[in-house]
């Protein structure tokens, strides 16, 4: 008998899992989701380096419509002056197969839910009790509904509802102190940057990133900036006091929509207490956005889950919560040390380390072992 899988949550980590059952293996198995649709408006940019990509390629990602992705190839370094300290070749990672990828989290959503959406989503289900039952796990939904299920993998996100049903122990994600404001920009405005790349400025206490989202000229703006709490209703005044003052030829940027949310990341990362129940993505760890691997972690665990799965790893509760702890600490570790180095208020350990910068980015050592082992795939 075909065993049954059930996907908590209809993010990247969820449909990327869903895609690679359908498509790779004989298991039954339903994505649910809490919202009542899936948000296809037109969002904001996510980046996929080579690790991310090399894996959606095995459910035909290369064949995505080529206008609607881009691939830098650098990283441009600036200071929050608009002057430029040093560039980093990202391209040497990229393979025929696989290259760094950036591109609308919306168009990814939307490619990912093709082969799923008909017959393997449900939408407007919330878990309301889950009962062992011979073996199995019995999920009960507020609509009355419920599904018995051999595994149970929850993909809904940092914050995620399916950990208070299965788990005693729990570990709330913890406010970073600082608030990502993003926008969608049409063109680069007067800032001296080449739009084709990946350029990152670094401020007191905030750093910003510009990229190219696809190939019609639309570029993904996201500043971090520092601040003790989050004031959604006075973000304006926020981006005055902290990046403005800094740099105020970043004004007409702001003309634009402006989104903004407060950055929270895991604080412990905790195993399963059940066997059969898993935790892929933002669920297993919410990382910081500074090494850029959000989205490009909640891939890669859903890759290495669905091979334990389906080789039926008997100890596949161990072996995917040790390899994907292993995993998730490199990346922390970085994306933490990027978050701090990013950030410096002073002028005299920003100056130490632009000249750091400008050295490491042309030695090959440095390069391989902190995005090397990032990247690889």
């Amino acid at each position: 008998m075909k065993k049954k899988i059930a996907i908590i949550g209809a993010g990247i980590s969820g449909l990327t899992l869903a895609n690679l059952i359908k498509r790779n293996s004989d298991f039954e198995f339903m994505l649910y989701e809490k919202e009542e649709s899936l948000s296809l408006d037109e969002g904001f940019g996510i980046q996929l380096a080579t690790n991310s990509v090399s894996i959606l390629n095995k459910i035909d990602f290369q064949k995505i419509n080529s206008d609607n992705i881009f691939n830098p190839e650098t990283i441009d370094f600036f200071s929050i002056k608009n002057e430029k300290i040093c560039d980093l070749e990202i391209g040497k990672f990229n393979t025929d197969y696989s290259k760094y990828t950036t591109l609308k989290r919306s168009v990814l959503i939307e490619f990912l839910k093709d082969e799923i959406y008909t017959q393997h989503l449900r939408f407007g289900k919330r878990i309301k009790g889950v009962t062992e039952l011979k073996g199995k796990i019995l999920i009960k939904f507020d609509d009355n509904t419920n599904d018995l299920v051999d595994y149970v993998v929850a993909a809904d996100g940092m914050f995620s509802n399916t950990r208070s049903f299965f788990e005693k122990k729990k570990s709330q994600p913890s406010f970073q102190k600082a608030i990502a404001v993003r926008l969608i920009l049409k063109t680069k405005h007067n800032l001296n940057i080449n739009e084709k790349n990946i350029s990152l400025f670094m401020g007191s206490n905030l750093h910003l990133v510009i990229y190219p989202i696809n190939k019609k000229n639309e570029l993904n703006f996201v500043c971090i900036i520092r601040d003790n709490k989050y004031d959604p209703d006075n973000i304006d005044s926020l981006i005055e006091k902290t990046l403005l003052s800094q740099n105020p030829s970043f004004k007409d940027l702001f003309k634009n929509d402006i989104k903004s949310w407060p950055l929270y990341s895991s604080s412990k990362i905790l195993p399963s207490s059940n066997k059969k129940v898993f935790y892929i993505g933002d669920a297993f760890n919410g990382f910081l956005p500074t090494l850029a691997q959000g989205a490009g972690q909640s891939i890669e665990s859903a890759y290495e889950l669905f091979n334990l799965i389906k080789d039926e790893n008997l100890d596949a509760s161990n072996v995917y919560f040790t390899k994907r702890l292993k995993r998730t600490k490199i990346i922390r570790r970085r994306s933490n040390f990027n978050f701090f180095a990013f950030h410096f208020s002073s002028s005299v350990m920003q100056r130490i380390r632009n000249f750091f910068l400008k050295f490491l980015v042309k030695r090959k050592s440095f390069i391989s072992s902190y995005l090397g082992t990032v990247y690889k795939n």
